[in-house]
């Protein structure tokens, strides 16, 4: 059976991003539909949120919802590999002391809770309903579907959000996903009970764990579980020569403190997941009818937790979009020019931070974090997703460079052997991939 219908949006992708942005669009008056492959509560990796999310969960009037189900986070702990000790920031060390605090949440939970409020919201929503053909001509779209139970559905749409997330789907359609040749990374994650949290204040805290292969999160939630995960660089996984749940066991051992923390701790269902080849991004975000947003655009390294807030921000943003799109096409050029430059300043913030944490001079500014030139508040503003605080906050950002550059040629021996190292660190050790990982076992 083939069911025809119509509407004015349609959003592919049941998480954060799409979801955002089906409730905007619907809360706006418009038809809605909204396209879920899975059934929520469905599990999803980036547990972590920012200071940023607690503004966008206000707008959507959700911010309550979260809090029930969210542990609360004030700032980040990083722990290296060759000191003694760690180092602790907040939040409300940048430059809006009001975003100083956010929540550890359940993906699970928080993808379903945002899907729920769509609905709520007026889009209609389908889970368990996969999109199987997209073609766009003049007037608009039509979109092609099958659900779960076999039913096939015909959309005729005047505008496409691709909310797909990893799937890409535009991208991949369109063949604009680039990988990103700065950075070749893999992940290995699991969630345990019995953990050894912070104390305090701090129980809720992140931590960002340095050992010589990569990096670890160590992820407290509010129901005692806790998510830890190693970002590996490609080659360390490649070399994997026993089962995953061994090798991450192995992997933990290399960082004493983690070690530690999670010594007489219990995996759940005793099950370790593996992802491969993280940062990618598309040549464009926008067209005269279809937006990309949240990952089906861009994903970076989840190195400071910023998934969640970018996809949710670039829902806001292009329901704006969408908006200029249907009610006033001759302004639609110009919308598109300011979005694309828009959605690319969070992903270029964060990526140059990550691209050099290996580096020295970072991790003894990490670790020794002053606020000379207001740097301190600059990066605390970042690592907040106080991103679009003005220029304040870009000055601070920019003199961090300059003190990160100033310090980096000071010690240029030191520098050029990091550069060396992570040139070699991101060599291209051939296809890897959560699928191929898996088929290992």
């Amino acid at each position: 059976m083939n069911i025809e219908q119509t509407c004015d949006v349609l959003v592919i992708g049941g998480g954060p991003a799409g979801s955002t942005a089906a409730a905007l669009l619907a809360k706006q008056g418009r038809k809605v539909v909204l396209l879920e492959k899975a059934h929520h509560p469905r599990f999803h990796i980036g547990e972590s949120l920012l200071p940023g999310n607690v503004e966008l969960f206000e707008r959507l009037g959700v911010r309550e919802e979260v809090e029930k189900i969210g542990m609360p986070k004030f700032g980040i702990e990083f722990v290296p590999p060759d000191l003694d000790y760690c180092s602790y920031v907040d939040f409300a060390e940048g430059w809006d002391p009001s975003k100083g605090s956010a929540w550890q949440v359940r993906r699970s939970e928080l993808d379903e809770l945002l899907f729920r409020n769509a609905a709520r919201s007026g889009a209609q929503t389908h889970e368990g309903t996969k999109v199987t053909a997209l073609d766009f001509d003049q007037a608009g779209a039509t979109v092609r579907s099958r659900s779960d139970d076999g039913v096939e559905q015909t959309w005729r749409t005047s505008f496409v959000v691709d909310a797909s997330g990893r799937d890409t789907m535009l991208a991949t359609k369109f063949k604009s996903k680039q990988k990103n040749p700065d950075h070749n990374s893999t992940a290995l994650f699991g969630h345990f009970t019995g953990a050894r949290r912070l104390e305090g204040k701090r129980e809720g805290n992140i931590s960002i764990c340095w050992f010589e292969h990569g990096w670890f999160w160590f992820i407290p939630l509010a129901d005692g579980t806790t998510s830890v995960g190693a970002v590996c660089w490609a080659y360390y996984l490649k070399a994997r020569d026993k089962p995953l749940k061994d090798y991450f066991y192995d992997t933990i051992a290399l960082c004493p403190e983690l070690a530690d923390r999670l010594k007489g701790a219990t995996l759940v269902d005793d099950k370790v997941h593996a992802t491969g080849n993280f940062s990618y991004s598309s040549t464009h975000a926008t067209g005269d009818r279809y937006l990309m947003i949240g990952d089906a655009f861009t994903f970076i390294d989840p190195m400071f937790s910023s998934g969640v807030y970018l996809a949710m921000q670039s829902a806001f943003d292009g329901a704006q979009l969408v908006a200029t799109a249907l009610d006033q096409p001759e302004r639609l050029p110009l919308a598109r020019h300011d979005l694309e430059k828009r959605m690319r300043t969070g992903p270029r913030d964060y990526s140059w931070f990550i691209y050099r944490v290996t580096n020295p001079t970072i991790r003894d500014m990490f670790m020794h974090p002053q606020d000379i030139f207001n740097v301190k508040k600059g990066l605390m503003s970042l690592l907040a997703a106080d991103i679009h605080h003005g220029a304040r906050y870009r000055r601070s950002l920019l003199m961090f460079k300059v003190v990160y550059y100033f310090v980096s040629i000071l010690n240029w021996r030191r520098t050029y052997a990091g550069w060396k190292r992570h040139r070699f660190n991101i060599r291209d050790t051939g296809a890897l991939n959560g699928e191929t990982i898996m088929k290992a076992e």
